[in-house]
């Protein structure tokens, strides 16, 4: 009897092991900063840039010059990364300038008269609620926001709202106040010996206030609203400015600076720190300790039964003993059967593969701290080059299992696996941009992005799969541990519960179960435009999925040769692939439970890119699912006597 003992164990304990290693990463990663620090001595001239207007409702970026805020005598566009131009950015300078450790009172920076377009224009940005982004050093404006709680964390918010909109209800009129006033503080922490410092926080209070002024507005015009030599700052009581026509807006700005404890390498944590963090902490712990104990579970009665019956098949002495018996065993001669439309099979598993390698590096980038927030754009810029990188690996993958199942065309399968998949992202992802161009946003990809995409697509990862392709199909080819019989053997009928559809869609359950409550965590930073920093949770979350993909499509396809069907192939794939329906039918609810998103454009904006993440997400799992059971059935149709 052959041995398969050493075969089927699996060191449970060894993962546990790199499951409390990752935990004491604290969850969060390292944070290496992207930029190195910058020394500012006093009376040193700061200059403020602005980035892109955002909101939540419409996610729909413009830039801050769309609308007829104050300019400098020139705008200098800023050079900015891909992924800094996929997210929308459009960072310029700005008429705001600090002097190092001066504090300013009462700065004018521009008189403006309102005419209908203006007026409009600014009323729509404060119906849409969006919020103005400014950088100082590298640093996001925040605006400061105390909970209720006692003893809780101030959180901060990106950018201050452009206004806002009051409803007087006894008038049965609304009327539209434009913030106009900003108060900066800019913390730093000083160096005692070199009398420098370093800038470690950039926040901001925004107000709205009518200014009064004596006489004709001239150069040297003093405000009576906010006059440094009277010493009068502007507070909430004052009355604020309504946006109407013909109407006169003077912006101004205040500045003072704190000296802070938190040092420069720190800064960014004050930022990153999550509402609801001991939630966070618990969910995603308990999640991990349940998902992993069904898990090993699970695997671990698969094993007992398999042992079980590799042992007694091995020991049944004729072939007609052999015959008698039902079970997996009776398949050998079927199991092994190239699958209906095997190409498009190798096409998907070869995608997988390279998405999966282009997700397993980002992971170990971002826990090691390389995709910092401070780098804006690195990580999408990360993932479009690591796609491309692995679209080596990704032929390869697609050519040893064409050649498996006995295909010759090896340049035919190549062009499907280099174009199919992002073929269909390209196409909605242009169809999307088109729309957004059509709202004339920030976020619309430029032609010279666009044709950079094209570039990476064509002169770099089409290569790559080919040579990755070249290399597998000069190989030979994996051999079956089985022969298959000419004629397919019939197939009984199944009950209800082993039939496709039910296993499938039941398939999909745990490997969603397991990423449920960091998806949550996900989408907010995603569309709630929140720092998503906790990289070392979410690669122990990736290996809890890949570890529960594996482990119930492995389930699932014993049970299914233990009833005597052997079609396992695209089973296997659409097994775990099916958390994809999950995926998108829990965004569906995030959508009406979470999101405040009206225009028509946004929520197809919304649905588009879900639709290309939920489609990403079924090629991931689903390549899991079936490398997993490709892995299984080997092993164990190699481990049995056949005679």
């Amino acid at each position: 009897m052959a041995d398969t003992r050493h075969l089927l164990r699996f060191p449970f304990h060894h993962l546990w092991i790199f499951v409390f290693l990752l935990l004491s990463i604290h969850g969060y990663s390292f944070y290496l900063p992207g930029v190195a620090p910058q020394d500012f001595f006093k009376g040193d001239v700061l200059k403020v840039k602005v980035n892109k207007l955002s909101s939540t409702k419409t996610q729909l970026p413009y830039s801050y010059y769309s609308i007829p805020y104050c300019r400098p005598q020139e705008i200098v566009d800023s050079a900015e990364n891909l992924g800094e131009v996929l997210r929308g950015d459009r960072i310029e300078n700005s008429p705001y300038e600090f002097r190092m450790r001066v504090p300013w009172m009462c700065n004018i920076v521009c008189r403006i008269t309102l005419n209908e377009k203006t007026t409009r224009e600014f009323k729509e940005k404060i119906d849409d609620e969006y919020r103005v982004n400014m950088i100082l050093d590298n640093l996001p404006l925040v605006v400061p926001v105390t909970r209720l709680e006692q003893d809780s964390h101030v959180l901060y918010q990106h950018g201050y709202l452009v206004g806002r909109k009051v409803w007087y209800a006894g008038m049965k009129v609304e009327k539209y106040f434009i913030n106009n006033h900003l108060t900066f503080t800019v913390k730093f922490h000083k160096d005692e010996q070199l009398d420098s410092a370093r800038i470690v926080g950039f926040e901001v209070k925004a107000f709205s206030v009518k200014h009064q002024y004596d006489g004709e507005w001239s150069d040297d015009t003093r405000l009576t609203t906010c006059d440094p030599h009277a010493k009068k700052l502007v507070n909430g009581s004052d009355l604020p400015q309504e946006v109407e026509n013909k109407k006169e807006i003077i912006f101004t700005y205040d500045v003072e600076f704190q000296e802070s404890d938190v040092k420069w390498a720190s800064r960014w944590d004050t930022y990153l720190l999550m509402a609801d963090d001991q939630i966070h902490w618990f969910s995603i712990v308990n999640s991990l300790m349940i998902v992993l104990f069904l898990s090993g579970m699970v695997a671990m009665i698969m094993l007992r039964t398999l042992y079980r019956d590799i042992s007694k098949y091995n020991q049944l002495e004729t072939q007609e003993e052999a015959q008698e018996d039902t079970g997996w065993k009776l398949l050998h001669g079927d199991v092994f059967r190239p699958p209906v439309n095997s190409d498009l099979l190798c096409v998907y598993v070869g995608t997988g593969v390279q998405f999966f390698g282009m997700m397993l590096a980002a992971m170990i980038f971002a826990v090691l701290g390389f995709l910092s927030p401070s780098n804006r754009g690195g990580l999408m810029t990360a993932l479009l080059l690591l796609w491309v990188l692995m679209g080596i690996f990704g032929g390869y993958a697609t050519a040893r299992l064409y050649k498996t199942f006995k295909g010759s065309e090896w340049k035919t399968i190549t062009l499907k696996t280099a174009f199919m998949f992002p073929g269909v992202v390209f196409i909605v992802f242009f169809v999307l941009n088109g729309l957004i161009w059509g709202e004339k946003s920030s976020g619309a990809v430029p032609f010279g992005t666009m044709f950079a995409l094209v570039f990476l697509w064509f002169c770099i990862s089409v290569p790559l799969v080919f040579v990755g392709s070249y290399v597998g199909f000069k190989k030979s080819g994996m051999e079956d541990p089985m022969k298959s019989n000419k004629i397919p053997r019939s197939i009984p009928d199944q009950s209800w519960y082993m039939s496709s559809t039910f296993s499938i869609l039941i398939g999909g359950v745990l490997p969603f179960g397991a990423v449920f409550i960091e998806l949550f965590f996900i989408l907010t930073s995603i569309w709630l435009h929140q720092f998503y920093y906790i990289f070392g949770f979410l690669f122990i979350v990736f290996i809890i999925l890949l570890v529960t993909c594996a482990e119930i499509t492995i389930v699932l396809c014993y049970f299914q040769l233990c009833s005597e069907d052997y079609r396992w192939w695209w089973r296997s794939y659409l097994t775990s692939g099916s958390s994809a329906l999950y995926l998108f039918i829990y965004a569906i609810t995030y959508f009406f439970t979470k999101l405040n998103i009206t225009k028509p454009v946004s929520g197809i904006l919304y649905f588009g890119y879900m639709l290309i993440a939920s489609y990403s997400f079924f090629v991931l799992t689903g390549t899991i699912g079936f490398c997993a059971c490709f892995w299984f059935t080997r092993l164990i149709y190699s481990s049995v006597k056949i005679d």
